[in-house]
């Protein structure tokens, strides 16, 4: 969340950073202000009745002893307990709704970012050129049918519209994708978590997507007790609250990790004939990286990030651009955002495969997690990173539809040879 002081100091300038995102917030921002003086006001008379009613109760025992008509001293002290009982009352309803609102607020965008949305996104390189075919290309659904590498129909029969089924080499071919990455990153020095992949609600409020998206996941209600999982969208969601409520020293910074999920989204799959296929679906696996840095270090954290996902795609050979998103096209929790895009040569254009973000101190303020500073012993809110490293469900049919020779057989690009027994060409049976 914001830093309230941020709010306070410069109102004007939070709701501009604000608008800059597309988002008004300009009521939400008043009436936060508004709720922090009322609480503040009320916490003051809380403090003062309970001084008042402690010194009254010390004065009690010498007031009896000096044989002092106590009565009036008794019903202050009734007074005061009602009062109290009705500020604290109070005080919970203002804090509910001012937590609420607080959460609601989307992250403010650095201030080198474009206002508006994704037509003022900035492209700021291209590694490669284009793929041309000297044959007509074949649509990356016929491709895998044909080599029976994704079983559509079975998926659906399965599962419903949105999920398919790997099969075959397909399989293994998903399954290389994976380990290339992974093995990448351990080359890298980071960590290597498999955390679980039904989530607690604390941990999407953490990582910024509750309240406001929490109907956009799949909800698993417990039928032995209240509680409610979700399904996670993205490792993010649960790595960003690995360090929730906790104190790391400052050498214990920065923590680079990475995961390997399924992800799950509820989000329908785009009706557009182009993107037909893997493109868009309910679950997809995904490799996602994430640091915790100290404030100081989250810009060269950034730079590390945008460079492995562009190192990895190019180790696969594409032809792909680096974005700098505008401030509106970049999510609610996120302060920056790079995309790095690929061309599937079946949905024209380019298409994002790689999301890195900062959120600087946005997520650790959700989830209390800070680092004591080791030259003043004081904790301090650290920053947070993420990024795709990488999601296969767009790598996949890009890799495919790109490296499909004029037979409708499939090259295997050769960072990825090793994990199918040196096998270089996939070719109809």
């Amino acid at each position: 969340m914001l830093d309230i002081k941020r709010i306070k100091e410069d109102p004007d300038k939070v709701k501009a950073g604000l608008r800059a995102k597309e988002v008004d917030c300009d009521a939400e921002v008043d009436r936060i202000l508004e709720l922090d003086k009322e609480r503040r006001e009320i916490i003051f008379n809380v403090e003062q009745m309970k001084a008042e009613q402690n010194k009254v109760s010390k004065a009690i025992p010498q007031m009896k002893k000096n044989g002092e008509d106590t009565a009036p001293i008794f019903k202050r002290m009734g007074e005061l307990k009602s009062e109290i009982a009705a500020s604290d009352e109070k005080l919970r309803t203002v804090e509910a709704e001012y937590r609420t609102l607080m959460l609601s607020l989307p992250n403010l965008p650095d201030e080198d970012l474009i206002p508006g949305g994704k037509e003022n996104n900035e492209p700021l390189r291209y590694f490669g050129e284009p793929h041309k075919f000297d044959f007509e290309p074949k649509h990356h659904v016929d491709l895998c049918t044909d080599l029976g590498l994704i079983d559509y129909p079975r998926g659906v029969k399965l599962a419903g519209s949105g999920f398919w089924m790997y099969s075959g080499l397909g399989s293994r071919l998903e399954w290389a994708l994976l380990n290339y990455f992974i093995d990448t990153h351990l080359a890298d020095g980071y960590e290597f978590v498999l955390p679980p992949h039904m989530l607690e609600y604390q941990c999407g409020e953490t990582a910024g997507q509750f309240p406001k998206f929490a109907d956009e996941v799949y909800k698993i209600q417990n039928p032995t007790d209240d509680r409610v999982h979700y399904m996670l969208p993205t490792a993010e969601a649960a790595i960003a609250s690995m360090y929730r409520d906790e104190i790391l020293s400052e050498a214990d910074l920065p923590k680079k990790i990475f995961a390997y999920t399924p992800c799950f989204r509820r989000e329908a799959g785009s009706a557009r004939a182009e993107e037909r296929g893997m493109v868009r679906g309910h679950q997809f696996n995904k490799v996602e990286m994430f640091q915790f840095t100290r404030p100081e270090d989250s810009d060269a954290a950034f730079d590390e990030l945008v460079t492995k996902a562009e190192n990895l795609v190019k180790g696969l050979g594409f032809h792909f651009r680096t974005v700098k998103l505008a401030a509106g096209d970049c999510s609610a929790s996120m302060a920056r955002t790079y995309d790095i895009e690929i061309q599937i040569p079946s949905m024209q254009g380019y298409k994002e495969v790689s999301s890195v973000s900062n959120a600087r101190d946005y997520q650790a303020r959700r989830g209390n997690m800070r680092f004591r500073r080791e030259s003043t012993g004081k904790p301090e809110f650290m920053h947070t990173l993420n990024g795709s490293g990488l999601a296969t469900s767009r790598i996949f049919p890009a890799m495919v539809e790109q490296n499909q020779l004029k037979d409708g057989s499939i090259k295997v690009p050769e960072v990825l040879q090793k994990y199918l027994g040196g096998l270089e060409v996939i070719s109809k049976k």
